[in-house]
C-alpha cells in the first residue's frame, strides 16, 4: 500500500505470540461464559476463565459489544476453516460433513447464548448474519458437493437448506430435548438417495 505522499506504508504490526494466545483464551472463555451465564456475565468472570487480568480484556475489546462481535466472528472463522481441513484429512466426505455439522452445532449453541445481544440496537451486530452466510455457506456447499460426488449422500439438499434445518433443530431447549441426536438423524438421513 502507498500513503498519501506516495511512500510505501509499513506493514501492519503483527501481534506477539503471547498477545495472540491471550486473545484466543479470551475468546474461548467469553464464549463459554456467554453460553453459561448470558452476555451480561461479569468481565472479571471471563478474565478468570481465561487466566488473564480484566485490563487485558479491555485492551483487546474496549466494549462488551466488541467482545461479543469478536467471539461470534472467531467462531465463524473456526467453523469456516474446519471444513476444508476435515475434507483434506482423508476420511469419507460424509464423515467430514458430519464432523463439520457437529462443529456448526457447537457454534449454534454459543450463538443462541448471544441471541439477546443480537436483538439490541448496536450497529456492530447488524452485519453479522451476512458475514455468517458469506463465510459458512460456501464451506457447507463444498462439503455437500464432495459427499454427493463420492456417492455418499443424496443430491437434493442445498447448503442453506441444511444449515437452516440444523439451526432449527438446535433451537429446542426443553428438558430431555437432544438436539445433537436429532441433527445426527438428519445427517444419517442424507444417505437416503431415494429423494
Amino acid at each position: 500500500m502507498v500513503d498519501i505522499d506516495g511512500e510505501p506504508e509499513p506493514p501492519a504490526p503483527r501481534k506477539r505470540a503471547d498477545a495472540r494466545r491471550n486473545e484466543e483464551a479470551l475468546l474461548a472463555a467469553a464464549a463459554a461464559a456467554f453460553v453459561a451465564s448470558g452476555v451480561d456475565v461479569a468481565v472479571r468472570d471471563i478474565a478468570a476463565r481465561a487466566g488473564v487480568g480484566v485490563g487485558t480484556i479491555y485492551r483487546h475489546f474496549p466494549t462488551r459489544a466488541d467482545l461479543i462481535v469478536a467471539v461470534y466472528r472467531h467462531q465463524v472463522e473456526a467453523c469456516a476453516e474446519a471444513g476444508p481441513a476435515l475434507l483434506a484429512a482423508g476420511g469419507s466426505a460424509h464423515a467430514a460433513l458430519s464432523a463439520w455439522i457437529n462443529l456448526f452445532v457447537d457454534f449454534l449453541v454459543t450463538k443462541h447464548g448471544l441471541a439477546e445481544a443480537f436483538q439490541s440496537d448496536d450497529a456492530g451486530f447488524a452485519t453479522l448474519h451476512a458475514y455468517f452466510l458469506d463465510r459458512l455457506l460456501p464451506v457447507c456447499a463444498e462439503l455437500l458437493t464432495a459427499a454427493v460426488e463420492a456417492g455418499e449422500i443424496r443430491s437434493d439438499i442445498g447448503p442453506l437448506e441444511l444449515l437452516r434445518g440444523v439451526g432449527n433443530l438446535c433451537i429446542g431447549n426443553n428438558p430431555g430435548y437432544d438436539a445433537r441426536r436429532l441433527v445426527g438423524l438428519l445427517i444419517a438421513g442424507l444417505r437416503d438417495r431415494a429423494g
